[in-house]
């Protein structure tokens, strides 16, 4: 096909999910970039396209191979797996935390079997996983077990700003024990070979400093020089084109602005204000170090407004734009 098939799991029937990707696969944009592929539930898809009153219909089809370049109509792989007399709107519900999952394996199933280019999430909820007894907190969780990947690899991308982070939910504290010069050099090598599959040439990293002005040399705090300058050395005789640790406060406009092709945030919320800060509702969750493409939204399920129609779709537009821009580069760089 001239254009890549982007795999979109419906996400949690209770949240707006399925209205967000209603209204971003009836977006004239979306149609020329990509033929995107719902996999859900043909009953809640309905629900959604009037809630929204997106200019859809549904097609049923088994197989990605069915698809044809028909505008107005929105491609489903129909499951069986929601009861819709005893759906809630924005309420937990074991039945659709389990549907959740069941989408995501079955959108992975098709992505790892390269009959889709790659896959593009809205907002599941940890509540309902854990209602339904899914083994996993989240999306990231979730696709490593399935790719069998103990650490994947999480990126943001918002305008022309990278970020990767070295460490995710945990406390400051136990953060600062994580970053130590192996786990540096390790992340420095892992997100130079992500930004390579994602057909980025010329690839030019910059590591965040942890204390005020990077610790202008131990004065306020000794972590760059015991651990982080270390690890970013060792980076740099492996061949890695790496600065740093630059100091936090000017390290992202920095890399917004060009002279970084990515950063290494080294905490959660470091790396999250700044994406969030320059633009909340692009800012797009990117999962290196699968076999496979994922993007996602970086919000959640919104159950105060699920139902109403009123749900915003710009995050999940940016999500398909993205799979639909990196899945040819990405594929051709895993081979």
């Amino acid at each position: 096909m001239s254009k890549p098939v982007i795999a979109i799991p419906m996400g949690d029937a209770s949240g707006i999910g399925p209205e967000i990707v209603a209204k971003s696969v009836a977006e004239d944009e979306i149609q020329k970039l990509c033929y995107p592929l719902v996999i859900g539930n043909k009953n809640v898809m309905e629900q959604a396209i009037a809630q929204t009153s997106a200019d859809l219909s549904i097609m049923t089809i088994a197989h990605p191979e069915e698809i044809q370049d028909q505008s107005d109509t929105l491609y489903l792989i129909h499951m069986d797996n929601i009861d819709i007399e005893q759906l809630q709107k924005g309420e937990v519900q074991a039945q659709c935390g389990q549907a959740a999952f069941d989408y995501i394996d079955k959108a992975v199933d098709l992505t790892k079997e390269e009959r889709t280019a790659a896959l593009a999430t809205p907002p599941i909820n940890k509540e309902a996983l854990k209602a339904a007894r899914v083994p996993y907190i989240g999306h990231t969780e979730m696709l490593g077990a399935m790719a069998g990947i103990d650490d994947p690899l999480t990126m943001f991308e918002v305008h022309d700003l990278r970020i990767f982070f070295l460490t995710r939910h945990v406390s400051i504290r136990e953060a600062i024990n994580q970053m130590t010069s192996d786990r540096v050099y390790d992340y420095l090598v892992r997100c130079d070979r992500a930004l390579q599959h994602l057909g980025i040439e010329n690839r030019k990293i910059a590591v965040a400093g942890l204390n005020p002005h990077s610790g202008e040399n131990g004065l306020f705090g000794t972590e760059e020089i015991d651990e982080i300058n270390p690890g970013i050395q060792r980076a740099k005789k492996a061949g890695i084109v790496v600065e740093g640790p630059v100091p936090a406060d000017s390290v992202f406009y920095q890399a917004l602005n060009g002279k970084y092709d990515a950063v290494l945030s080294l905490y959660h919320d470091q790396g999250h204000i700044a994406a969030k800060m320059t633009d909340f509702e692009k800012t797009i969750s990117v999962t290196n170090g699968l076999p496979f493409l994922r993007t996602s939204v970086d919000h959640g399920t919104a159950f105060d407004i699920a139902g109403t129609g009123k749900a915003s779709a710009v995050s999940m537009k940016e999500c398909i734009k993205l799979a639909a821009q990196y899945a040819p580069y990405f594929i051709t760089n895993q081979k």
